[in-house]
């Protein structure tokens, strides 16, 4: 090769051969992170393996489909032994309960709904760990998400992965810019059954592991027993009270509820109730009183939301434009306005009322054309409902 000859640009974006690149791969010992390192592996790339222990094992080092405990960083390293390459696992404890499980336990005594996988992603994974990676002196930080890193007219974008039941693009909607144009995400243009067929080439031991279902530190989905055992003391009992002030029942901490929970209430009906009321819903928590609020369906209807410490990833400030709103992680990107801003939030009008939009969770804009396109998001801090505004 002369000077004049270029340099060909490997899979990964960078202008040098594979064998001179070296990638971090954040294995969590799941079938997705696994694929990953192998596939680079093959490719050629100098291959370094991190796992990141992040929580005290305790009852859920056995539990399935929680990631991150103690079987799945023995299936990292077998894994990484498998494809012989180097392998640490790094202590993250400490900094992964005051970045998220602090946080988490707060905003439930808040009366929201937290999503502590963003706040692992923002901030343990995407700054913590990708400076490790930058320390190891790597090109490059690969995970095993379903996104796609696409460079458009010179410009980086994050899409949504091309297998929309695996899509998760909502929990990175934080990842900023600088972090997007060190991080790469091999697997976003591929289907999950691909991935497997791939784990199964590669003879990996966790080929047919399930996926992870639950909050790594959450096992068997019990968040109010988490919190307890983050703030004692904290939980107080209260009242569940309809909104016509009828008193339905009593209830041992709002950290057992979200806003539009219908099932497990403990409550009874009430006397003079309407016929075709139909089910009872939560409507709204007030933290500060101890009280849950119930109420038909259509009180849940919600038509603005207000969203705070917004991430973008594509430059606007054309407010009034169409967007689409992702408003939870299990639901459908909705039709939407991008209003304006005032007091530091983004004031976002759905065109259709939604039902059981939660304060904690995450708002995520796309693109109304090119709705694989992700614009940013932030947290949803303000929904009124139509039981408030009707209050």
């Amino acid at each position: 090769m002369t000077a004049d000859t270029p340099t060909e640009i490997n899979s990964l974006g960078f202008a040098k051969p594979a064998a001179e690149t070296r990638v971090v791969v954040a294995m969590s010992g799941g079938v997705d992170s696994s694929v990953v390192a192998a596939m680079l592996k093959d490719e050629g790339y100098e291959v370094i393996g991190i796992t990141m222990q992040l929580y005290d094992h305790g009852v859920a080092i056995d539990v399935k489909g929680a990631c991150c405990a103690g079987a799945d960083i023995h299936d990292a390293r077998t894994v990484a032994a498998r494809l012989d390459i180097p392998h640490y696992v790094l202590d993250y404890e400490s900094l992964f309960k005051n970045q998220v499980m602090e946080e988490f336990a707060d905003s439930y005594l808040k009366g929201h709904t937290p999503i502590p996988c963003v706040r692992c992603n923002q901030t343990v994974k995407f700054k913590d760990l990708l400076k490790m990676a930058q320390d190891l002196n790597a090109d490059c930080l690969a995970t095993g998400h379903y996104v796609r890193r696409v460079e458009e007219g010179g410009q980086l974008q994050l899409k949504k992965g091309v297998d929309e039941g695996k899509d998760q693009s909502y929990f990175l909607f934080a990842t900023t810019p600088e972090q997007l144009a060190y991080v790469r995400f091999p697997l976003g243009g591929m289907t999950k059954d691909v991935t497997r067929e791939l784990a199964r080439k590669y003879d990996l031991v966790v080929s047919d592991k399930p996926d992870s279902q639950d909050i790594c530190f959450v096992p068997n989905g019990r968040y109010g027993d988490v919190v307890r055992r983050l703030r004692p003391g904290a939980v107080d009992e209260g009242e569940i009270v309809h909104l016509d002030g009828t008193v339905l029942g009593h209830h041992k901490g709002v950290i057992d509820y979200t806003i539009g929970q219908r099932r497990g209430l403990g409550i009874g009906g009430r006397k003079d109730a309407p016929e075709d009321e139909g089910p009872l819903y939560v409507v709204a928590i007030d933290a500060s009183a101890h009280r849950v609020i119930v109420g038909p369906k259509e009180a849940l209807a919600v038509e603005d939301v207000y969203l705070s410490d917004c991430n973008w990833l594509v430059d606007t400030d054309d407010f009034g434009q169409s967007v689409m709103i992702r408003l939870r992680n299990t639901g459908h990107p909705v039709s939407g306005t991008l209003v304006g801003q005032s007091d530091g939030l983004i004031h976002l009008r759905l065109d259709t009322p939604q039902y059981g939009v939660a304060c904690g969770q995450a708002g995520v804009l796309y693109d109304a054309t090119d709705t694989s396109l992700v614009y940013g998001g932030g947290w949803i801090t303000h929904a009124p409902t139509m039981a408030e505004t009707s209050a």
